[in-house]
């Protein structure tokens, strides 16, 4: 069983990733790499105001993280460990699925002989 702290990540990941506008920044930071919240305004339909507001959702699920600042621009990059930690979860909780759906198979097969 995961501990504790992994399912807490993992359901800040997942509530974080639950707005489609969320997912659309994830996406253009995977795409294009680190950018501003004006960067990510200008290529989105969506105001800089909002912007900011699901970068920092975002950053708050550990999902983005501020990069290095150069000049006046500080740009927001994806932190991979918090979907990898999800995704372990996931596969945990789902490896405990199919244990008990194999138990759940010999009963029923033993059951039958």
């Amino acid at each position: 069983m995961p501990p504790p702290e992994a399912e807490i990540q993992a359901v800040a990941v997942f509530a974080a990733l639950t707005d489609p506008t969320r997912r659309a920044l994830l996406e253009e930071l995977a795409r294009a790499g680190p950018a501003t919240v004006t960067d990510l305004a200008r290529r989105l339909p969506i105001s800089r105001q909002a912007v900011a507001k699901h970068l920092g959702l975002l950053a708050e699920a550990g999902l983005i993280s501020a990069a290095e600042p150069t000049g006046r621009r500080h740009p927001y990059r994806l932190e991979p460990a918090p979907i990898r930690a999800a995704q372990v979860w996931l596969a945990t909780l789902a490896h405990r699925w199919d244990d008990r759906l194999s138990a759940l198979e010999d009963a029923l097969d033993k059951e039958e002989s």
